[in-house]
């Protein structure tokens, strides 16, 4: 009877190891999960201020070629040329 005794108590203290290691798995789950959020939030905040700075360094290539540069007159002019036809389209919609 003593053996079974003893495999009983081997067999509860095994599940009680798992469960202690389950718990501290848990934990570690929860804390990679808000590590994860907070990664996620910074990738998206930085990709947002990475579009931001690419439409300022857009405006910023336009205006230097604007103010006389030969680099980018090309884009300036295709620019221009766009904003041009939106303008034609607006007044001609205004006519109708």
């Amino acid at each position: 009877m003593s053996v079974i005794a003893e495999i009983i108590d081997t067999l509860e203290y095994k599940v009680e190891k798992l469960f202690t290691k389950s718990k501290a798995l848990e934990k570690n789950n929860q804390d990679l999960r808000l590590e994860l959020n907070k990664a996620v939030q910074i990738i998206q905040k930085q990709s947002e201020e990475i579009e931001a700075l690419k439409k300022q360094y857009e405006t910023l290539k336009i205006a230097n070629s604007l103010l006389g540069s030969d680099n980018n007159k090309r884009e300036t002019k295709l620019k221009i040329n766009s904003l041009i036809r939106e303008i034609d389209y607006c007044i001609a919609q205004l006519s109708d």
